[in-house]
């Protein structure tokens, strides 16, 4: 099979007409993130467990980055860029959050490299994993700065409380929207130094301001449910039900989507369809 799809590949390359270095381009990309996607798709379950319950605490890096320069400087911009480094870690230690599983796994259904109940596995098993490993790490945070408990409780408050309204959503879209575009970007180059670049924006971006996003904002909440603040597990729930649908939507609406229909034709390559290159006259 994947030697047909090289053959397709080759056989484009040769007859179909391109735009030069940006279609050449595309293409290197779009098979690195259908061949991520697939490897993802096709994981056990306990693996899928584990790199997210260990994304979780890797993200809990970025959280302690993010809480020690707010008590200590009151600068929110600092402290979203200071939140990086829980990306970066995540980066570099290849672990993953649950928004980071859009584009990547759709692409690779859509070429159909995956069934549907292996997106669902990979979904559930990082969405777990994530935060089961989140509120490990924040119950330790708790233990080692008490003098964070306050801050804690006024950051949980302001994304936990957050009133639904439109405002809401569009901040949840697009929570949902910079992680999935921060993983494009880091998908579409091989330079290290690059990938860390667009951690640090999508950290800025996603912390700095306070966009809603379903894993960050649940370890405030569990580090402050945990430090003993006047909010409940029920209140956590409810909360992130929406938050964690809007995630899903801005990140597929906004990025993937557009994204598959952008390739389309290698899409349609990859699955044999009728479509699949463009011959010369």
């Amino acid at each position: 099979m994947r030697d047909d799809h090289e053959r397709r590949a080759d056989q484009r390359r040769r007859d179909g007409e391109t735009d030069g270095p940006i279609e050449a381009a595309l293409e290197k990309e779009f098979e690195d993130v259908v061949g991520e996607g697939a490897e993802r798709l096709h994981r056990t379950f306990r693996a899928t467990v584990v790199t997210g319950f260990l994304g979780g605490v890797e993200i809990g890096v970025g959280v302690i980055a993010y809480l020690g320069v707010l008590e200590h400087t009151g600068d929110q911009l600092l402290a979203g860029l200071a939140f990086s480094a829980g990306l970066i870690a995540l980066l570099m230690a290849h672990s993953e959050l649950f928004t980071e599983n859009f584009l990547m796994p759709i692409a690779a259904l859509v070429a159909r490299e995956g069934t549907l109940g292996q997106l669902g596995k990979l979904w559930g098993g990082t969405l777990v994993g994530n935060l089961s490993g989140g509120w490990i790490v924040m119950g330790i945070v708790v233990l080692a700065f008490p003098e964070w408990h306050e801050l804690l409780a006024r950051t949980a408050d302001h994304f936990v409380n957050e009133p639904f309204s439109w405002k809401f959503v569009a901040l949840a879209m697009l929570g949902g929207a910079v992680i999935t575009l921060m993983t494009r970007m880091q998908e579409g180059t091989d330079s290290e130094p690059t990938k860390i670049v667009a951690a640090i924006v999508g950290g800025f971006l996603l912390a700095g301001f306070q966009l809603l996003h379903s894993i960050l904002d649940s370890l405030f909440a569990f580090g402050a449910i945990l430090s003993g603040a006047d909010i409940t597990y029920l209140e956590w729930f409810v909360w992130f039900l929406p938050v964690l649908g809007l995630n899903l939507l801005g990140g597929v609406l906004l990025v993937t989507v557009l994204r598959i229909v952008r390739e389309g034709e290698l899409f349609r390559m990859r699955r044999g369809l009728p479509g699949g290159s463009v011959r010369k006259p």
